[in-house]
């Protein structure tokens, strides 16, 4: 059996603990050092989950060369994953980096830079790809042949306080890449265009707009319609919201918490088959040390999940201008951007590299 991977885990709050939890319950890996700009926060953390001996430290820097770790699962804000994430990669260390990349698609397009200068992985953990109940969604989709449309409703009352109820953008931008994220899988194609329009119902306890709708083409022909409200009390959905899928072979549907339920068009019931995968970020983990031991793409890898951050920055940008938003575009205003903000040479090399209209997964222009 090979040794477990030594992780570094930067960040150590109320995330950070699930990961610590996360780490405890996976044999194939082991916490090697803790970071938190609150070094008294990270040894709390670290001795409250029976981890008495670990290093900890305020930066990523005091730890790399003591801990001899193979890996870092960056745990951090939002804000902070393009430096943190950035710094590990320059040390030749692999990343396993928490959901969103970034808050925006340049600093995403930066980090991507920065794994492909340094030679290593960067994984971003979308959790909800490792539902086991999504899982078996998806296979019911795979079988009932091309997808004509995709739904999705999402609604929920939650009252966080704190900085998501000052957003501008907090069901966009805060929660709306899960369902986002999901829709590719699901469907199996990239998105092309998109129209959103949110707002703010009157009673809403949120500074910015809570509510929202958007339509998604998809490079294949499939419509993805996300329709969610944080500030919609009573029947509410779940977390992982409620879901719908039209067909060639029939219809399938998910109310994001029991078992999805399928027909065929001849009416016959498509059962739904659940594996007994590790779920969320559990799964994550798993996929990650697969990748770093193995080299295989993980589905998360960076590259790949860009397009889910791009699906939320079109989808605000919208919102804003009252119009269909090209993802193509967004992309390589996006590229132009870092190039311009970019001092490190190497980073700045791979940047210009890349063809804008080609590098990422998107559909020929004029679908």
């Amino acid at each position: 059996m090979p040794e477990p991977l030594r992780l570094l885990q930067v960040g150590a709050g109320g995330m950070g603990r699930a990961w610590l939890r996360t780490i405890a319950a996976n044999p194939d890996v082991v916490l090697a050092g803790l970071v938190d700009l609150d070094v008294d926060v990270a040894r709390t953390a670290a001795d409250e989950h029976g981890y008495a001996d670990v290093p900890v430290a305020a930066s990523l820097e005091e730890l790399v060369d003591r801990s001899e770790a193979d890996a870092v699962i960056d745990v951090t804000v939002p804000a902070a994953h393009p430096q943190v994430s950035v710094s590990a990669l320059s040390y030749g260390l692999p990343v396993l980096c928490e959901k969103p990349q970034a808050e925006t698609v340049r600093e995403c397009l930066r980090m991507i830079a920065a794994a492909e200068a340094a030679g290593r992985l960067l994984m971003v953990s979308q959790s909800r790809r490792y539902l086991r109940l999504g899982a078996a969604f998806g296979r019911q989709l795979a079988e009932l042949g091309p997808i004509g449309s995709l739904s999705c409703e999402f609604f929920k009352a939650p009252h966080f306080g704190g900085f998501r109820e000052r957003m501008a953008e907090p069901l966009l931008v805060d929660m709306a890449i899960h369902q986002f994220d999901l829709s590719r899988k699901l469907i199996g194609s990239e998105p092309v265009s998109v129209y959103c329009d949110s707002y703010n119902p009157s009673w809403s306890w949120f500074d910015g707009n809570a509510a929202a709708s958007a339509i998604f083409r998809f490079g294949d022909g499939t419509r993805f319609t996300f329709t969610g409200s944080w500030c919609a009390p009573g029947l509410e959905t779940s977390w992982n919201s409620r879901w719908r899928a039209s067909a060639s072979g029939g219809t399938a549907v998910w109310d994001g918490d029991i078992s999805p339920v399928a027909e065929l068009a001849s009416g016959e019931a498509l059962p739904a088959v659940a594996a007994d995968d590790p779920e969320q970020i559990a799964g994550s983990l798993v996929e990650f040390v697969r990748a770093v031991r193995t080299g295989e793409a993980p589905q998360s890898e960076a590259r790949s999940n860009l397009m889910s951050v791009a699906m939320v920055e079109a989808a605000v940008r919208s919102a804003a201008t009252g119009s269909p938003v090209q993802i193509a575009d967004v992309l390589e205003e996006a590229q132009a951007e870092a190039i311009s903000a970019e001092t490190d040479d190497r980073i700045l090399a791979v940047l210009k590299s890349w063809d804008p209209r080609t590098a990422w997964h998107t559909a020929p222009l004029g679908l």
